[in-house]
């Protein structure tokens, strides 16, 4: 008997850590998964992109006062740049709108507008929760079905796999114009937002459904607008 629990131990002790092992592989590999589809929409340059319809933005936080914060500042930046190259014909501003005190996309729309876009080719999606809603919402709601990515490069990957998972078309160019205050816990939390979206593009995670009544990208964006 004495023998007995040591034994057992061990077999649960091996157990336990080919169980690991095994989850760590997985996870592994569906980060190489998400990269090596994702990195297939990656140019070098915004002149190496092909023209599309429309840039979608993905939100990435305010500062206290409203203004963009750098991570944002630059996507919109490069947005802007995008519109005035004539690469894309519109934008698609995607952040969290959930509360009255808590408005991504006003805040984008009002930069981009100040910045030269006409206010007819912006478009605004309030319920741009996560990168997956961001692109579900493009594809279900304003008919995209192809379209230039606009985010840093930590992200870039994962956002152009959830967009080809959704059935979106899509091409972008890192957009990182400065080092980045949270630029190492960004990147280390990517690992398990790409476990995320892999499940997500395989039925295997719940996914936001999407609601509200379609609305075309080729029509005027002040629609959008609250």
């Amino acid at each position: 008997m004495p023998t007995t629990r040591p034994k057992r131990r061990r077999r649960l002790a091996i157990a336990a850590l080919v169980a690991v092992l095994a989850v760590g592989l997985a996870a592994a590999g569906m980060n190489a998964n998400v990269e090596s589809i994702g990195s297939t929409g990656v140019r070098a340059s915004v002149p190496a992109l092909d023209p599309a319809p429309v840039a979608i933005v993905l939100g990435a936080g305010l500062r206290t006062d409203g203004t963009p914060s750098d991570a944002l500042a630059d996507r919109l930046t490069q947005a802007v740049e995008l519109y005035r190259m004539r690469k894309v014909l519109k934008l698609l501003l995607s952040g969290d709108h959930g509360a009255d005190d808590h408005d991504e996309v006003n805040g984008m729309r009002r930069w981009v507008v100040e910045h030269g876009v006409a206010p007819q080719d912006v478009f605004c999606d309030h319920a741009g929760f996560s990168t997956w809603e961001t692109f579900a919402r493009a594809r279900g709601i304003f008919g995209v079905e192809r379209a230039i990515v606009v985010t840093q490069e930590f992200h870039l990957e994962r956002a152009l796999f959830t967009a080809a998972a959704n059935g979106i078309e899509a091409e972008g160019v890192p957009c990182d114009a400065r080092t980045y205050v949270n630029a190492t816990r960004y990147e280390m939390r990517e690992f398990g937002s790409r476990c995320k979206a892999w499940l997500q593009s395989h039925g295997l995670l719940p996914s936001s459904s999407v609601g509200g009544e379609p609305i075309s990208i080729d029509g005027d964006g002040r629609k959008t607008w609250d």
